[in-house]
C-alpha cells in the first residue's frame, strides 16, 4: 500500500499527522507529506482513517 498527498489541496491542518505518525508529516512547505514509500503493515489501518479523515480529501492511499 502506497500513500500520497496532494499538495494543491493539502491546507496543513495536520490530522493526518496524529492519525498516522508513522506515515505522514508536515513538510517544509507547511503542508502534509508521505514521509516513507510504502505503508508499513502495522500502519495500515491507520493510513486508511487518515485518509477518510482529511477535511480536503488531500490524502490517497492504494
Amino acid at each position: 500500500m502506497k500513500a500520497s498527498v496532494n499538495k494543491d489541496a493539502c491546507i496543513g491542518c495536520g490530522a493526518c499527522t496524529v492519525t498516522c505518525p508513522d506515515v505522514f508529516e508536515i513538510g517544509d512547505e507547511g503542508t502534509a507529506v508521505a514521509k516513507v514509500a510504502e505503508v508499513p503493515e502495522e500502519a495500515k489501518n491507520a493510513a486508511v482513517e487518515a485518509s477518510e479523515g482529511c477535511p480536503t480529501s488531500a490524502i490517497s492511499v492504494e
